[in-house]
């Protein structure tokens, strides 16, 4: 027997199927409820609403369980790397051995980019941000790859796949080369994806970089926690973009953009960004969990707690192993790093921390890891996209083959003025911003002068 939740309004009762997912989470469909009662739902962040099915990743925020297909991301971080998860999330299995064989060729012979795009790279501004940077680039690759269509085979879409995965770590590594004035070092056939990431990043003519396995283990294991995360921010903007039936260079950009944000992707760069300030500030990290205690101040600690998990970040307790065997091994003295023990010491003893259950995420010992291996602050976010972007390609896919699939269009409740009537210009009045006016008088005076003899500005 179907369950059902009972809506009554106006004294009419509705009845609206309950679905029930494979670990028991349950949902109400609401699909026709527009339809069928002429009300919409009111959710602003969609903090309640079930965008979609989906089979790729499974968490659960109270218990701090995340799973990619079915797997537990402790079982994919000790025994798996990066390539072999992401074939696990874009086909829905792990591959045999020949397969992941075949996968990993694939990925070699789609690593180079096409020469004509270091024009792009070379002429972007000093100081653009990597991460504008690499949504165009990926946006870009359309127009260098134009002969998959929107409605191409399976083999086509699996080397489009291959050709995004393999091309933005490279992509990624030029970019911040160019950025630094230093020439582009190619993809080797003979080194690892993660290896070979490392390569590009810190090669030079004058010092080899030298591969240290435990390096490229934590960099494998970094990629996999960040590969997937349900229907976050970046990853509903990828598949949104998608349902207009885009192609899958133009809805993984997207996606790259949202990731940008500080309040996303951006919050790894966000904790050394406040490491920094504690320094420059004495060290001292207690005035600064006194402010994020305090209710009247708008700071918070970046790096602690999180939106989904009411518990310890599964991804953060791996990560921070991680992080420690890498600072363990490096040796070397950082003060922000110094800091940033202090400041978890600190939280993980202050009962405010405790009772509200604002534990470090995976951000806070991903910034410090990141820093420890000598990935620059602003190239923090770009490390992310990449772990991301199996995913993304996994969600796109999914979402494309969905027979259910339609074209997202959320609704709104209009808040706006009612009906009202067309004001004729000598008649309105300026606009006016905290009592001053919107345009201030001498940028009219030049609009009216080179546009008065003209109707076309109306």
């Amino acid at each position: 027997m179907k369950k059902t939740a009972t809506l009554i309004v106006d004294g009419k009762s509705y009845e609206l199927p309950v679905m029930v997912g494979t670990d028991g989470n349950r949902a109400i469909d609401i699909s026709r409820l527009r339809k069928e009662t002429g009300l919409i739902t009111y959710d602003p962040g969609f903090g309640n609403t079930g965008s979609c099915t989906s089979s790729i990743s499974y968490m659960d925020g109270e218990k701090g369980i995340l799973r990619y297909r079915g797997i537990p991301i402790e079982r994919l971080a000790e025994h798996s790397s990066f390539i072999e998860t992401a074939f696990l999330l874009i086909t829905g299995e792990l591959p045999t051995k020949e397969e992941l064989s075949d996968f990993s060729a694939m990925l070699n012979d789609h690593s180079l980019v096409h020469e004509d795009m270091r024009h792009f790279f070379e002429r972007y501004p000093r100081g653009a941000h990597p991460m504008g940077i690499l949504s165009s680039m990926v946006n870009a690759l359309r127009a260098f790859y134009p002969e998959i269509p929107e409605r191409s085979e399976e083999a086509e879409i699996n080397k489009a796949f291959a050709r995004l995965l393999s091309k933005l770590r490279t992509m990624a590594a030029m970019s911040y080369r160019i950025s630094k004035g230093m020439p582009v070092v190619y993809p080797s056939y003979f080194l690892s994806y993660c290896a070979n990431f490392l390569n590009m990043m810190f090669d030079s003519a004058v010092r080899p970089y030298v591969i240290d396995e435990d390096m490229v283990s934590a960099l494998n294991v970094f990629w996999i926690l960040h590969a997937d995360h349900e229907q976050n921010c970046s990853t509903s903007a990828v598949r949104l973009v998608g349902s207009a039936r885009v192609n899958l260079y133009a809805a993984i950009s997207t996606g790259i953009s949202a990731l940008w944000g500080p309040l996303h992707g951006g919050a790894n760069q966000a904790v050394v960004e406040m490491l920094q300030e504690i320094y420059d500030r004495g060290g001292d990290p207690a005035p600064f969990v006194a402010r994020a205690k305090d209710k009247n101040d708008p700071f918070r600690l970046m790096g602690f707690g999180h939106s989904i998990y009411k518990n310890y970040d599964p991804r953060g307790r791996i990560m921070k192993k991680m992080c420690y065997r890498i600072l363990e091994k490096r040796d070397f003295n950082d003060p922000l790093l110094d800091i940033a023990m202090k400041l978890e010491e600190t939280a993980l003893r202050d009962s405010y921390f405790i009772d509200n259950k604002l534990y470090p995420n995976i951000d806070f010992y991903s910034g410090m890891f990141l820093r420890a291996i000598g990935i620059p602050l602003d190239m923090f976010t770009v490390m992310f996209a990449i772990g991301r972007l199996p995913g993304w390609i996994s969600q796109w896919k999914e979402s494309r083959e969905d027979p259910r699939g339609k074209l997202c269009r959320p609704r709104q409740v209009y808040s706006g003025p009612g009906k009202r009537d067309y004001i004729p210009i000598p008649e309105r009045k300026p606009k006016e911003v905290n009592g001053r006016r919107l345009y201030p008088q001498s940028v009219e005076k030049t609009f009216e002068t080179k546009y008065r003899s003209s109707a076309s500005y109306l």
